[in-house]
């Protein structure tokens, strides 16, 4: 969601730059960095559980014993932690969409009669997401940190609440557990984001330089 939601509203941005478009988009920005992540869920479940009750204010079903009402649960926690990260990577991504339009071969592609489609999306945006990903690398600890505080709003048997249950009870074992899962999907994080850098742009070799 964060990915969907911040790459599109990034690129709506700088395309249509000092229009209506980019203003809103960086107004809903600035509040999804604001706004903070215990008290946006207390409102969602204040709205959409309780006022109209469209989705569930808290409890977890596994997805193979009920896929609709398993993703009708992770809807509200899924846009508290989103909201956030979309943030950051609209921000980013706009930045960086900004400097690739200005560029040299996004002229070149447009002198060749290339589509206004074409230009944006084969060209300027493929050269952008290499900081996109590199953002979205270094957001995982936020999103861990988010989901201490998003599955105790939403009462879910997730990785956060195992961590306070794990400090309150002083489960020592399974806290070691959690840091060391923690610390081990950081690092892979951060090597898929070193390959993606080579599928992204050819021109990135991580073997170096030949």
């Amino acid at each position: 969601m964060a990915v969907t939601l911040g790459i599109g509203a990034g690129v709506v941005a700088a395309v249509r730059r000092g229009r209506p478009e980019e203003w809103l988009a960086n107004a809903l920005a600035l509040l999804g960095l604001s706004i903070p992540t215990f008290w946006l869920g207390i409102v969602l479940v204040l709205g959409f559980a309780i006022a109209v009750p469209v989705f569930s204010a808290s409890g977890y079903v596994p997805f193979g014993t009920d896929p609709l009402d398993n993703l009708r649960r992770m809807v509200l926690p899924a846009i508290v932690l989103g909201s956030g990260l979309a943030a950051v990577v609209m921000r980013q991504t706009r930045a960086a969409m900004l400097d690739s339009l200005s560029a040299d071969y996004v002229r070149t592609a447009r002198a060749k009669g290339l589509s206004r489609r074409e230009v944006i999306g084969g060209h300027a945006l493929r050269n952008s997401l290499v900081t996109v990903v590199t953002v979205l690398g270094l957001q995982l600890g936020h999103l861990i940190s988010g989901a201490v505080v998003t599955e105790q709003i939403f009462v879910l048997p997730g990785f956060g609440k195992l961590t306070i249950d794990a400090v309150f009870t002083r489960d020592y074992a399974t806290l070691q557990g959690v840091v060391l899962c923690t610390s081990a999907a950081y690092i892979l994080i951060n090597l898929l984001v070193d390959v993606a850098y080579s599928v992204i742009d050819p021109r990135i070799r991580l073997g170096g330089a030949r």
